[in-house]
C-alpha cells in the first residue's frame, strides 16, 4: 500500500484527547481566545487529501460554525454504517469497512496522504500497523480523566523520535515515525 497515514493531535499533559463527555474546552482557543500560532497544523492539513475519522469526531465537527474540511475527502467510520460508503452531511462518506479495506478503497480513489483522527479510529489503525507518523502536541493542563489517545495494543509499537519543538505558549509538540 502506498498511502501514508498520519496522526496530528493534541493531548492534555496526562494523555487525554477529550474529557470523558467528549468536550474539548481545555484546548487553547476553545474559550474564544485566539493565537496566531497554528503549531504547524495548516501545513500538515495542506499535505493531506483525505481524512478518516470516527463517528464521534465527525459529529463534533458538525457542531463547528464552519465545516473545517472543505476540499478534502472525508470518510467516517462507524458500526452503524454499511460497508458500502453512504453519503453523509458535507459530502462525507460513512462506512464500516475495516481499516485495511478502507485504505484499499481510498487508494483506488487516488488518495495518497490520509489524516487519521479520533481516539478509537487512531487506536484501530495503530493496532493494524497502518499509521506511518504521529505528531502529538501536549497542552500544559491536567484534566484528570477523559478519552485516552492510546488504548490497549496487541504488542509494543516502536516509535522513532523525529523532533520536538517547544512554543512560547507552553505547548510541546513531538513528531514520531512508526517503525
Amino acid at each position: 500500500m502506498t498511502i501514508i497515514c498520519s496522526v496530528f493531535i493534541a493531548t492534555s499533559l496526562d494523555g487525554f484527547i477529550a474529557r470523558a463527555n467528549g468536550a474539548l474546552d481545555w484546548l487553547p482557543g476553545s474559550d474564544s481566545t485566539h493565537s496566531d500560532e497554528d503549531y504547524g497544523f495548516h501545513d500538515f492539513f495542506d499535505s493531506v487529501d483525505t481524512l478518516v475519522m470516527g463517528r464521534n469526531t465527525y459529529e463534533l465537527a458538525l457542531t463547528f460554525e464552519d465545516w473545517p474540511y472543505d476540499g478534502k475527502r472525508v470518510m467516517v467510520l462507524g458500526h452503524q454504517f454499511p460497508e458500502e460508503p453512504k453519503m453523509l452531511l458535507n459530502d462525507a462518506l460513512g462506512t464500516s469497512l475495516p481499516p485495511k479495506q478502507l485504505l484499499n478503497y481510498l487508494e483506488s480513489l487516488g488518495s495518497e496522504h490520509v489524516y487519521v483522527d479520533g481516539g478509537k479510529t487512531i487506536q484501530s489503525f495503530l493496532r493494524e500497523g497502518l499509521i506511518d507518523d504521529i505528531t502529538i502536541t501536549r497542552i500544559p493542563v491536567l484534566i484528570g480523566e477523559g478519552i485516552s489517545l492510546f488504548g490497549a495494543v496487541p504488542h509494543d509499537i516502536v516509535l522513532q523520535h523525529v523532533g520536538t519543538k517547544g512554543y512560547k505558549t507552553g505547548l510541546v509538540q513531538s513528531r514520531y515515525k512508526v517503525i
